[in-house]
């Protein structure tokens, strides 16, 4: 008589069949935005160490201001491609002394993309359907990482941008990683909620201490397979959205890129998880139907409650097979303040208008803050442009880079360890319309209305993509 097939075994078997189905396309529209204008990929590497700058580079800034997104070497069929799973490139700016040092783009490099650019294959485990990785770049345990969800694990850099390696940092456990960690910098930990698209119905809480090493792991039973791109901390919680948008089968089979769609099936919950509990202590809260792709802070009332501020989106993945649906969507900058005693969530609207990438000073992550950074996402405008977000004064701000620039993310940088909240500056990369290019813009947050303090001219577009991170060298 045969065995019956191990479980690791059939995952690896229905990992090779969905990663067949992924490499499938069919086409749902004549064309594709997310492949055009300030999306369109560029095709080369480039290193530039003639850098420009307009107005004065704080000395303060030591370091790289890195981001990263989507950037297919070739698409196949641009119509039916999706925006979250093109191949990864990452693009850096190195500030020292008051000087760009320079400018570097550079593909993180999936096994296929390597193998089509006739490079060798990066060392170490794989783990998912997917080796691409294309969300965030961030430093941590003294090196830069780049990550992204479903399944994948991330991948490491050097300072120069390289890709080193695959690896759940210095643990030797292949396990789905995240495009959201959330460092608490009271321990220097990295805190974050993974998902597996082979494994649907469980979500996974992981700790990753100060020096790399995993230090905990939380397994959290879950029903349709919820894509859960963020999550958030507190002093005493980690925070778990299981919204609306799951894995579908349906999509796998019709040839999608991204195998993730609305589904008006699924509850919307969110769990308050103890920082040192077991899925069993989560306590669930029901709430509207609604999806959440950013966090920006979190912490604890007195009175038990917890507090959430998350940039709202009242529908996601319905229509479109391609990307986000901004152009038909309510999005709202709201505080969730969850009661765990009522399992209930108290929704407040801060502010109406489409935006996403919300930021914080995040050395006051997991405690009370006033200020709350956002780009506008608004594809009727011709620009994007840096909103602050006063919850102390119920007030919104704006920093408009111009007309026909648009931004990407845009982190707050301290100027010391213990300046003040807004003592500092807001780094992003600015694409600008009229000359196909893009620089890194530097706004000192005391002057959020006014000019610039520098501009550092490069000399090529930069993709618009996801995420950002400043990455101290000192």
């Amino acid at each position: 008589m045969s065995q019956a097939p191990s479980q690791p075994r059939i995952a690896e078997r229905a990992a090779a069949w969905l990663g067949r189905q992924l490499q499938k396309r069919v086409p749902y529209a004549e064309h594709n935005p997310f492949l055009e204008g300030p999306f369109a990929p560029v095709q080369q590497e480039v290193t530039e160490t003639t850098l420009k700058v307009t107005g004065t580079l704080p000395p303060e800034l030591d370091g790289i201001y890195a981001r990263i997104g989507p950037n297919p070497l070739e698409v196949p069929n641009p119509a039916a491609y999706h925006w979250f799973m093109g191949d990864g490139m990452v693009h850096g700016v190195r500030l020292s002394g008051g000087r760009a040092l320079w400018y570097r783009n550079r593909w993180i490099g999936s096994d296929t993309l390597r193998q089509a650019q006739g490079r060798k294959r990066l060392p170490g485990p794989r783990q998912g359907v997917s080796d691409v990785v294309n969300t965030n770049v961030y430093g941590h345990a003294g090196r830069i990482w780049a990550s992204t969800e479903a399944g994948v694990l991330p991948v490491q850099l050097d300072g120069e941008l390289e890709s080193l390696r695959h690896g759940l940092f210095d643990s030797p456990d292949a396990l789905a990683y995240t495009a959201h960690p959330h460092l608490d910098p009271q321990t220097g930990e990295l805190h974050a909620v993974c998902y597996d698209a082979v494994q649907p119905n469980k979500l996974r809480y992981l700790v990753v201490d100060a020096k790399g090493a995993l230090t905990r792991r939380v397994d959290i039973p879950v029903q349709h397979g919820p894509m859960v791109h963020d999550c958030a901390i507190s002093r005493r919680y980690v925070v778990v959205l299981d919204l609306p948008v799951t894995f579908q089968l349906s999509e796998v089979m019709r040839g999608s890129g991204l195998p993730y769609a609305w589904n008006p099936k699924h509850p919307a919950r969110v769990g308050l998880l103890p920082r040192d509990g077991t899925a069993e202590d989560i306590r669930w809260c029901a709430l509207d139907p609604c999806y959440v792709f950013h966090t920006c802070n979190a912490f604890d009332l007195e009175d038990g409650r917890v507090v959430m501020d998350v940039v709202v989106h009242d529908r996601m993945f319905d229509q479109s097979r391609q990307g986000p649906e901004l152009d038909r969507q309510q999005v709202t900058l709201e505080r969730w303040t969850m009661d765990p005693q009522r399992a209930s969530v108290a929704r407040e609207v801060l502010a109406a208008g489409r935006q996403e990438f919300p930021r914080c000073d995040e050395r006051l992550s997991t405690e009370p803050y006033r200020y709350a950074y956002t780009v506008e996402s608004d594809p009727t405008r011709d620009s994007a442009r840096l909103l602050r977000y006063d919850f102390a004064a119920r007030t919104q701000r704006i920093h408009d880079y111009g007309k026909g620039r648009v931004s990407g993310e845009a982190v707050f940088v301290p100027r010391s360890a213990q300046g003040a909240e807004d003592d500092g500056w807001l780094v992003s990369l600015v694409y600008d319309r009229a000359t196909d290019c893009s620089d890194l813009v530097v706004v000192n947050a005391q002057d959020f209305g006014g000019e610039p303090q520098a501009v550092v001219h490069l000399p090529v577009r930069v993709p618009m993509g996801f995420h950002g991170n400043w990455v101290p060298l000192v």
